[in-house]
Order: structure tokens, then C-alpha cells, then sequence
């Protein structure tokens, strides 16, 4: 039976207090009544996700976390004690972050990448906020250019925090970003540039040719939805063209420019229209 993993279980017997589930070495474990459904009989098997609840003891939920175990989540801090903080992971039982793996004291309501582990003395899930440890330092299995699983991490001086695929520490330049980004989001990302020192930087947007496509699509939808008009131009300011089509300046002048020369558009002084 694996603690912090999902587990496939078969219900050995039935009490007051709700089944109790076997795995193959007829080890048990309570599945509480508040997740026992009215079909459920003995013999039958169930996929449960198995953790230790506020007395240590083994404990089986349908829930499904936010995140499991040798896995990286941002998650938000609900409180802090003396012996270190609880972070909201979509169960019933906070997950425990000590003192001594916190990077910088977390606070309630802070929202933080962290890494899920084992404990090896308590033999409970745990979380550390110290993901640099965690993180994969050999970059194996992904090129410049490659779509990637990213997840929103929180904001620093040089730009926001991602975890790649869940394996690599990436980040994504403020100046970079066109739409509002929520800590702990899953999203797609694109591997821009992977450093010789290791780091890697991301983009939400594809490189090269492919963006540009994807930036003239943009413009005659808009235009298509718009009744052929787009009250944007080549001296519209960055923040105009940001909050009505989610683009940079110089995507949007080089998307024009290819839906020019097709003769799909027409440039006028103070917008663009279908042509």
C-alpha cells in the first residue's frame, strides 16, 4: 500500500465507522463512511488515495488531492504553527511543511511551489518549499522549441517560477506575459531557451513562424467576429493591442505584415479592416 499515492483496493469488511480496504498483502485501511458509496460491496475493488490523517493512522479518501506524492504543486498556506505551516492540498488533513524545509518562513494565505515527499520518520507526506533540491539538474529529455506541462509558480525579481513537465525548474520573463497568470495554474508552455548553466526559460507563446501564424489567425478572427473592423493600428501602444488581442506590439506589426501582403487586410490610418 502506497501513502500518498493512489491505490486500486478491494473492501475486505464493513464496521460502524466505514469499509475497510485490502491491498494484496491483506493490509488494511479505513475508508471512512462519508466516501463509502451505497453500492459498494465486499469484494468490490475501489481506487483510493491513501494518506495518514491527524493521529498518523492510514486513511483512505475518494478525494483527489491537488497534488501526490514526489510531485510539485503551488499551493496556498492556510495556517502556521510552531512547528512549521499547512497548505491546502484538497484534503481533509492539511499537508504538514516543516521549519526545516522551508527556504523562507511561509505565511497564511502565501501561495508556494513545493515538493511532496515521504517522511522516513513519520511516514507521512510532507511538503518542502526548498525545490531546488528536488528539481532534475541533467536536462535528458527536452529541446528548445518543445511544448511542455507547466505550473504556475509564485513571482520573483527575475520573473515567475514554473515547474516543467514535473521534472524542471523553468521560468517566464514578466515582460513576456500578456494575460493574467493564477499561482498553482496548469498550463501549456513552449521551451525557449535552455542555458548552458541549466536554467530554462519559458514561453506561453510558440517561436518563430508558428506564432506568427497563430497571431494573423487571431487578428481575422477578431476581424471576422468584429464586423470586419479592428480599431487597432501600427501606432497603437503596446498596452492597446495587449488588452484586445493578447499580443505583443511587434507580433502584432509582423502579423499584419504577412496578412498584408496576402491582400487580406487593409491598412487604414486609424484601423484595420477585412479587405
Amino acid at each position: 500500500m502506497e501513502i500518498g499515492e493512489n491505490n486500486l483496493l478491494k473492501v475486505n469488511r464493513f464496521t460502524d465507522n466505514g469499509a475497510y480496504l485490502i491491498d494484496a498483502d491483506h493490509t488494511e485501511v479505513l475508508l471512512p463512511n462519508k466516501y463509502v458509496s451505497e453500492d459498494l460491496t465486499i469484494g468490490d475493488e475501489i481506487d483510493v488515495f491513501v494518506y495518514t490523517d491527524s493521529q498518523d493512522r492510514n486513511v483512505a479518501t475518494t478525494l483527489t488531492p491537488l497534488a501526490k506524492r514526489n510531485q510539485f504543486a503551488c499551493l496556498q498556506v492556510k495556517d502556521v504553527s510552531q512547528y512549521g505551516a499547512f497548505m491546502d492540498w484538497g484534503l481533509e488533513k492539511d499537508l504538514f511543511v516543516p521549519f526545516s524545509e522551508q527556504d523562507r518562513r511561509l505565511k497564511p494565505g502565501q501561495w508556494n511551489l513545493v515538493y511532496l515527499y515521504l517522511d522516513s520518520i513519520t511516514k507521512r507526506v510532507a511538503a518542502s518549499t526548498r525545490i531546488h533540491l528536488f528539481v532534475a539538474r541533467d536536462i535528458m529529455d527536452i529541446e528548445e522549441g518543445d511544448e511542455a506541462d507547466i505550473i504556475i509558480g509564485e513571482t520573483t525579481i527575475n520573473g515567475i517560477k514554473t515547474i516543467i513537465n514535473q521534472k524542471y525548474l523553468g521560468l517566464i520573463y514578466e515582460n513576456e506575459t500578456f494575460e493574467e497568470l493564477n499561482k498553482g495554474e496548469k498550463r501549456k508552455g513552449y521551451i525557449k531557451t535552455i542555458r548552458p548553466d541549466g536554467k530554462i526559460d519559458v514561453s506561453l507563446r510558440k517561436s518563430g513562424i508558428e506564432i506568427l501564424e497563430e497571431g494573423a489567425e487571431k487578428i481575422i478572427s477578431y476581424l471576422n467576429s468584429h464586423d470586419g473592423q479592428l480599431s487597432l493600428h501600427d501606432k497603437s501602444s503596446p498596452e492597446e493591442i495587449q488588452s484586445v488581442l493578447q499580443m505583443s506590439k511587434k507580433n502584432f506589426k509582423r502579423s499584419i505584415g504577412i496578412l498584408y501582403k496576402k491582400k487580406m487586410i487593409v491598412i487604414k490610418d486609424e484601423e484595420i479592416v477585412l479587405a
